[in-house]
């Protein structure tokens, strides 16, 4: 595909409430939309870093940077065959796989574009629709969780998670149980907990959790290697997942019974693949996590969660648990059994809506190949 175009939409987007997480709460969300122009067609990709580095290093700002100075340079005007191909072009850019996965995620729409083929097709999916879960930042109070989960139930949500941190935990998680003992509950650390506070989390192994997600240091695998040991729920891996090769320490270390796979976090969709195949092949259940997508990468995330190891249901929730606008045309919607449709149009399968990109866009920049 011979890249005539790029273009770096640097977009901010209101809630429709706030997300607080362990590191830091969000009223607005930032992104950056790609554009990449080839051969008639038009592919889309989200870069999906936060304006302030807390779930990882990268912001919307080094990204911009490293996009524009590093990765674009390296494909326009060029001919690039594949994700694999792209992926040997970037690999001499130490890190930055949030910036790598947008780019690689247009990519992937021309690819199914030009193909004539879904997302779900060209990476083997086998479902049309997927299971899906909600994600509930934290609330005010035990009482206020409770509240907004029951809310979310009677949407027809069939799995909840909530984040915790230190002091909002247990009680936390002990009150959703006790207003829902036979919802599908798991909780999410974010990194807030060391070696030292596994006494205090120990009680959440009575509440029939599906798993506890990152509670340690975001770097680490040896010490929730240690943490699994003394837990009977099981603990997933997030943050500490950035590439194929640490899903294979992971599994190795046995510090993990579930992965989360974000595509971004492992540096594009191609990675997201191996590590579901290397995961699939141990046996260690995975399922699709979420950063607060816009539609294009809500879609995405569909079509990578149609895979067949994706045995656990998604944070991958319908377009208005985050936004009242979005700036794709489709809006994906929660079905009656707790599911969402994987699109099946060709390539993301997904349009823009260019007045609300235009409405909400903070910064754009473009860049043509010479002729």
């Amino acid at each position: 595909m011979k890249i005539e175009s790029i273009s770096l939409h640097h977009i901010s987007m209101p809630l429709v409430a706030p997300f607080e997480t362990s590191f830091g709460r969000e009223t607005d969300r930032e992104c950056i939309l790609v554009i990449i122009k080839s051969e008639g067609l038009i592919g889309y990709g989200e870069c999906v870093p936060s304006r302030d580095p807390g779930y990882n290093y990268e912001t919307t700002g080094t990204a911009m940077h490293i996009l524009k100075d590093f990765i674009v340079p390296l494909i326009l005007g060029t001919d690039v065959k594949d994700a694999v191909d792209f992926q040997e072009r970037v690999s001499r850019i130490r890190g930055h796989h949030l910036a790598k996965a947008g780019v690689e995620m247009a990519l992937w729409d021309l690819l199914g574009k030009r193909a004539g083929k879904s997302l779900r097709e060209l990476f083997g999916g086998v479902r049309e629709k997927v299971e899906v879960g909600v994600s509930i930042g934290i609330q005010e109070s035990a009482q206020s969780l409770v509240r907004t989960a029951a809310d979310f139930v009677k949407q027809g949500y069939a799995r909840v998670k909530i984040k915790i941190k230190p002091g909002r935990d247990v009680e936390d998680a002990s009150a959703v149980r006790q207003a829902f003992p036979n919802l599908r509950l798991q909780v999410d650390a974010n990194s807030a907990y060391s070696l030292n506070d596994m006494q205090t989390l120990k009680p959440l192994d009575k509440l029939n959790l599906l798993l506890i997600e990152q509670p340690l240091f975001e770097d680490d695998i040896w010490d929730h290697h240690k943490m699994q040991e003394q837990f009977e729920t099981p603990i997933c891996l997030d943050e500490s997942i950035v590439s194929p090769r640490h899903a294979r320490y992971a599994i190795e270390m046995k510090a993990c019974r579930v992965i989360n796979i974000k595509a971004a976090r492992v540096g594009g969709l191609s990675q997201a693949v191996m590590v579901h195949d290397l995961c699939l092949e141990n046996k260690l259940p995975v399922w699709c996590g979420g950063m607060l997508e816009t539609g294009v990468g809500r879609a995405s995330n569909l079509a990578l969660a149609s895979l067949p190891n994706f045995v656990l249901p998604g944070d991958v929730s319908a377009s208005d648990r985050y936004y009242a606008r979005d700036i794709t045309n489709e809006r994906f919607v929660l079905n009656a059994d707790s599911t969402i449709d994987v699109p099946g149009g060709a390539g993301l399968g997904v349009t823009i809506n260019e007045k609300a990109l235009k409405d909400f866009t903070l910064l754009e920049l473009s860049f043509v190949a010479k002729s």
